[in-house]
């Protein structure tokens, strides 16, 4: 069956904080309902914690990094579902029903196998 990359799009939050307790509870009702489906998938930590490398002239050269996200948004990946559906109709309907799409976006994506 094709997998596909469900990408949560959601305020940047910290998922670690006691605050969001509500919402990692609605998670992991998720998590339960549509564990059939479920291949992997994290929460990340807030935008302030990455780093974004850069490689400047290709490969081997000079690697330059900088702290926060690649671009600054409203919305931000807040963490993602690896979904082994039997297409993207059912891949659609198991996304619609991760608590980030209901006050944020969910984008689904098919994932390439290799290998």
């Amino acid at each position: 069956m094709p997998k596909y990359a469900a990408l949560i799009y959601t305020q940047d939050l910290d998922w670690s904080s006691d605050d969001q307790a509500e919402t990692s509870k609605q998670y992991g009702e998720f998590g339960e309902e549509a564990g059939s489906f479920i291949r992997g998938g994290e929460a990340l930590y807030p935008t302030s914690t990455a780093t974004t490398v850069r490689v400047k002239g290709g490969r081997g050269g000079e690697v330059v990094t900088s702290d926060g996200p690649y671009a600054e948004t409203k919305e931000v990946l807040g963490g993602f579902y690896l979904l082994e559906c039997a297409d993207l109709d059912e891949a659609i309907s198991v996304a619609a029903k991760i608590p980030g799409a209901w006050n944020g976006a969910v984008e689904v994506r098919p994932v390439i196998p290799m290998g």
